[in-house]
């Protein structure tokens, strides 16, 4: 398990693209499994051979890329609204759908910030696919756990990957390496758009 980890890692790092859809699932410990050839149908894609990605986008006729630039206005609202470094803000959009308003996860959270069902209906979101609503959604939930964790944004964003009550029963971020790469590339991401001032 800990060699087939290191050897994704090192290939979401690696200068060239992959070569495989990259498959991956949780199991009941909560140990997270990748493979590029699954034997088991819990296996869901968790990365896609660019090329091949490239080619279906081509023929389905999909958008090759996004322009966040399109969200750049309403994140900056809602970030003033609700006291959020909108920085914070992009990077989890970033990590959480790479900025497609239509992205759904295997596990049901939907839009740019990936919110789910649940979790909507508590922040009284009304379109989870309408940008604005799942944008204002998601950073007010985005406040709600900075509070909670009196601005650590390392917590805050671990419970929004993991969820509010596994931050609190590990006292810090859950030994999960789901969550743990996670908070690690939101955390990239924030000072990349931090430093190039976006």
């Amino acid at each position: 398990m800990v060699s087939l980890y290191a050897a994704f890692l090192c290939a979401l790092t690696a200068p060239c693209p992959a070569k495989a859809d990259i498959y991956r699932y949780v199991d009941e410990d909560d140990i997270v499994h990748f493979t590029d050839a699954p034997t088991d149908k819990r296996f869901k894609v968790f990365m896609r051979d660019l090329k091949k990605d490239k080619e279906l986008r081509t023929k389905l006729k999909y958008v090759s890329s996004v322009n966040p630039a399109e969200f750049e206005q309403l994140i900056r609202t809602c970030s003033d609204k609700y006291g959020v470094n909108p920085c914070l803000v992009k990077a989890v959009i970033h990590a959480e759908s790479g900025y497609n308003p239509n992205a759904v996860s295997s596990k049901g959270a939907s839009g740019l910030m990936q919110l789910m069902p649940s979790t909507a209906k508590s922040l009284k979101v009304a379109d989870r696919f309408n940008p604005k609503d799942n944008v204002e959604g998601g950073v007010k939930y985005l406040r709600f756990l900075l509070d909670t964790f009196r601005g650590d944004v390392s917590l805050a964003v671990a419970a929004y990957n993991a969820g509010l009550s596994k931050v609190a029963k590990y006292g810090g971020i859950p030994p999960y390496n789901e969550t743990r790469t996670y908070v690690n590339r939101v955390l990239s991401y924030m000072k990349s758009y931090q430093e190039s001032g976006t």
